[in-house]
């Protein structure tokens, strides 16, 4: 079994998306200033089959963080922010026909749906019965490799809650949001005890990685 982990970019006040997010406007507005750090790096662009792009350590954090993925998880409103019942010409994601994924991506709704098979190698997968459901399925799928839950910020928090999130990696970019969708909001009074293993300083932003201290990720350095 493979690590479970979160990797997302987050404003220093805690914001990973601004306001008035939709189908039109995926990251709301203002969410695009915390993602800029990483659109001219050469391996980012080449997972959106673009050439070109700066190297160095930035880039390489982030080449691993896609090297090491096996299967994605993510919500309804990360997939066409919505949650409503499919309709008959349901959206198919922001990608277009060829998404950046490359593997299979496990979808939590509340509406059933067939799997939608893209470009590349990019399945999505609808799932009905849940975190820990869409979980194992994506762990069968990843194989040796990591499962990444991919957002939005009630995904990770319900997984970070359940106690099945091994390692969160944050990219903190030097800005303040001010409004819009938080990820530790609401998460719940219990602690979540964290071990720092790695940080990271660059110009346009801090990468932070984090153990989770739970039984899960014991057993998983035990192995």
């Amino acid at each position: 079994m493979g690590t479970v982990f979160v990797d997302m970019s987050m404003s220093l006040d805690g914001y990973i998306a601004g306001p008035n997010d939709s189908q039109e406007n995926p990251l709301g507005d203002g969410g695009e200033r915390l993602h800029e750090w990483v659109f001219e790096l050469q391996s980012w662009r080449a997972e959106q089959g673009l050439d070109g792009g700066k190297t160095g350590q930035d880039d390489e954090i982030v080449a691993k963080s896609i090297e090491r993925v096996g299967a994605f998880v993510m919500g309804r409103r990360m997939f066409d922010n919505d949650d409503g019942p499919w309709g008959d010409d349901p959206f198919e994601g922001p990608w277009g026909d060829d998404p950046p994924f490359g593997t299979p991506v496990f979808i939590l709704t509340h509406h059933g749906r067939e799997p939608l098979e893209m470009d590349g190698g990019t399945t999505f997968h609808f799932v009905t019965e849940g975190i820990e459901r869409a979980l194992e399925r994506a762990e069968e799928a990843a194989g040796d490799g990591d499962v990444r839950i991919s957002g939005g910020a009630d995904v990770v928090r319900q997984y970070v809650e359940a106690g099945l999130v091994d390692e969160i990696q944050l990219h903190v970019v030097p800005v303040l949001l001010g409004d819009g969708i938080r990820l530790f909001d609401h998460l719940g009074t219990r602690p979540i005890e964290l071990e720092r293993t790695r940080i990271v300083g660059s110009p346009n932003v801090t990468h932070l990685r984090f153990r989770v201290v739970n039984e899960r990720a014991t057993e998983n350095e035990e192995r």
